[in-house]
């Protein structure tokens, strides 16, 4: 049987900010309906993991001051949509979540000055040696001249180079303490017992924002350059495993509590099934 309060377990110890949860809201639940939801709404949704109105509303300012949020008013209602580069940020990002597998089909090789430290976040950079930078082929070319070596080009020798380039241990430590952290909800929904309501939205949320987090600094390498025993895969396991039942009840406290400038938002979409079916 689940505890009482199911979503306490999943929240011990668990590093999150306003402004990084309230990125999650928008990634898996209002970019498939428009993109537009109400403050009140992001209130609300904050309020079931602790994190205070006051400090929803100061991380909204502060995304707006980024230029990754754009405010609106319909009568005395405020309500905040992505910006058009955010949007795409997204896209990218959902493209990768939402799959069943993921692995670079290639590598990018750069030459010269560090890049920015937000473009090597984006892409997933590391040094391979000296100036030479590598990064993975996810779909998004890095912003100066690179020489691409397909994934077929690469000799054995050279894919135990460049998964030496990263630090794969961290990323496989993190990898771990997720599913050390959802082993307990998923045994307890696999005895049949499901969460509802409120309840199933946030555990969906606290997945995907817990997943993204370490996928966003996983390299995605092909298996022949894994380290023996993986986590990534038991992890991408485990979130193929939790987010469809999640999604049903999910769904119907989306479709009947929050709120987009033109009423209720729907419960499901095309986006939002097209998600599933990946999956």
């Amino acid at each position: 049987m689940l505890t009482p309060d199911p979503i306490r377990p999943l929240l011990d110890d668990l590093p999150m900010t306003a402004a990084s949860f309230i990125v999650t809201i928008y990634g898996d639940v209002v970019v498939p309906r428009g993109g537009v939801l109400w403050m009140g709404s992001l209130i609300e949704i904050c309020g079931r993991v602790g994190i205070r109105e006051n400090l929803v509303r100061t991380a909204v300012s502060r995304l707006v001051a980024a230029g990754r949020l754009t405010g609106e008013r319909k009568g005395r209602r405020s309500f905040y949509r992505l910006t058009p580069d955010t949007q795409a940020e997204f896209s990218r990002v959902a493209g990768q979540l939402y799959a069943r597998s993921i692995a670079t089909e290639g590598w990018f090789l750069l030459q010269g000055a560090p890049p920015a430290d937000d473009v090597q976040r984006r892409l997933r950079m590391a040094r391979l040696g000296g100036d030479v930078w590598l990064c993975p082929d996810l779909g998004e070319a890095p912003p100066a001249p690179a020489l691409r070596l397909p994934l077929q080009d690469a000799p054995p020798e050279a894919l135990r180079g460049f998964a030496a380039a990263w630090n794969l241990e961290e990323v496989q430590a993190r990898y771990d303490r997720m599913l050390a952290r959802f082993a307990p909800f998923q045994a307890a929904m696999q005895t049949g017992t499901l969460p509802d309501g409120f309840s199933a939205l946030i555990a969906r949320l606290l997945l995907v924002h817990v997943f993204r987090a370490v996928l966003l600094r996983d390299p995605c390498l092909p298996p022949q350059a894994l380290p023996p025993g993986w986590s990534g895969t038991g992890a991408r396991q485990l979130f193929r495993t939790l987010y469809p039942p999640l999604s049903a009840p999910a769904e119907q406290v989306i479709g009947s509590l929050l709120e987009g400038p033109d009423g209720h938002l729907p419960a499901r979409t095309s986006e939002s099934d097209r998600r599933l079916r990946q999956l």
